[in-house]
């Protein structure tokens, strides 16, 4: 069986420079690996919070190494240098608005600053691409939000079927008539 192949994107000028560890993208590795059965295979990378690489990256991701999912983390505030949900919106064919509206709505009770985040998500070809915050604590509040409609958009844009541990999460998926 081939492992499903899983994008993961750091936007962080600090961490793409060694100045300190990257935790904002192991904290969706260790996520995923909670949620998910599935075998699944990491593609990861981190990148300065430039708007052409991380256009680059998420084509590449998509495009080249055919992942279904790119999940990116950071990028997604009011800070001039955050430019994640441009470079997101830049290389969609289409947006998911109802992804980031959750997500801020999630955060909002934990934090009244969940509304300067901007995440979104939007599809490319086959697979589908989310933002989400930079903080490991959002990362996680926020998956869990999402997470459930995740497998089923997958399932809609005939990628590869997600399996997920649901005593963790439970994926949303219609019963068949």
């Amino acid at each position: 069986m081939l492992a499903v192949k899983i994008g993961i994107i750091t936007v962080s000028d600090r961490a793409s420079a060694g100045v300190y560890e990257d935790i904002s993208g192991k904290a969706i590795i260790d996520t995923l690996n909670e949620y998910l059965i599935s075998t699944w295979e990491k593609i990861y990378e981190v990148v300065p919070d430039e708007q052409e690489v991380i256009e680059k990256t998420i084509i590449n991701m998509v495009d080249n190494q055919n992942c279904c999912l790119v999940i990116t983390t950071g990028g997604t505030g009011p800070a001039k240098r955050d430019v994640t949900p441009e470079a997101t919106e830049a290389v969609c064919d289409r947006l998911m608005p109802g992804f980031g509206e959750l997500m801020r709505a999630e955060s909002l009770k934990y934090v009244p600053t969940a509304i300067l985040s901007r995440q979104t998500a939007g599809l490319r070809k086959n697979s589908l691409i989310i933002n989400l915050p930079g903080k490991p604590k959002s990362i996680k509040e926020c998956l869990d939000a999402v997470f459930p409609a995740v497998p089923y958009c997958i399932d809609l844009m005939e990628g590869p079927f997600l399996e997920c541990n649901e005593d963790v999460v439970k994926p949303f998926r219609p019963k068949k008539k």
